[in-house]
């Protein structure tokens, strides 16, 4: 009993040291505060003046358009790379294993420099094309979306793509009617975790952005030095609003895992 109760409270203290922090972030945002440590009154000014800023506004849209393009071009290429590496098997599934985990222990502000000399030092890419900062940032989520699709790879019966050769199928119809639909959780993980590195990226997008962009990370950084307390404020809504959402998406993957296994252990129990 001592034992399982000290379980329990090294537990909660974990639990705590993770979460309290973005409580404590959460609450200041439905007050009136201009600081952390004086709390007046209840208000939903901070959330009224993230949607009514036009400065925020556009500072939001830009980063969630960025977001969208980043994670679908990391997901084709992560799920592309897997699919191929898993089917070339050997020692060329070996080799792309190890080239991918390089740029996952790697650290971002070598790669966002190298990035950057590459894309527009070498190659002279203006960075006001946007296309520096998406080739980096690509660069940083496409080795996870890889590692998100291959385990679903190795849990698949290999013979199921084989199969669908022998009846008939194309090459191409086999990998979109028989395998993605098998690996559709893991391109969806991958596809969510592109979007969270994204949004979380700070040196790649530092290094590769253009002068007078900014995505929600860059913003942050630069609104601790000199910002209106308004908009400092505001962030704390922003802030919040990106935790609910983040534990939103992890409930449905976790419903969608629930019901799968479910059905799964019905078809087994029918056959």
């Amino acid at each position: 009993m001592a034992k399982r109760r000290l379980q329990n409270l090294w537990l909660f203290l974990v639990l705590l040291f993770l979460y309290a922090p973005i409580l404590l972030l959460a609450v200041y945002s439905f007050t009136d505060a201009a600081m952390i440590g004086s709390i007046r009154s209840f208000s939903l000014h901070n959330y009224v003046s993230l949607f009514t800023m036009e400065e925020l506004r556009d500072m939001i849209l830009g980063t969630l358009v960025l977001t969208l393009v980043v994670a679908v071009i990391s997901t084709l290429l992560g799920t592309l790379g897997a699919v191929g590496a898993f089917y070339a098997g050997g020692k060329k599934k070996r080799v792309m294993d190890l080239f991918n985990q390089i740029p996952v222990v790697n650290a971002d502000v070598v790669t966002g420099f190298s990035v950057c000399v590459l894309m527009i030092v070498l190659l002279g890419v203006d960075k006001s094309t946007y296309l520096p900062m998406v080739v980096g940032l690509s660069c940083l989520s496409t080795p996870f979306v890889y590692l998100s699709v291959l385990p679903r790879l190795k849990q698949m019966d290999p013979g199921l793509y084989e199969a669908a050769l022998d009846l008939g199928c194309t090459p191409a119809d086999a990998l979109r009617k028989v395998v993605f639909p098998q690996i559709a959780p893991g391109v969806i993980s991958g596809f969510l975790l592109s979007v969270t590195l994204t949004l979380d990226d700070y040196f790649i997008t530092t290094y590769t952005k253009p002068a007078a962009f900014d995505t929600i990370s860059t913003y942050v950084v630069n609104a601790t030095k000199g910002a209106q307390t308004q908009v400092k404020t505001a962030l704390w809504a922003l802030s919040t609003v990106i935790f609910l959402l983040a534990v939103l998406a992890v409930v449905l993957m976790n419903r969608t895992r629930t019901s799968e296994k479910t059905s799964g252990g019905r078809r087994e129990e029918s056959r």
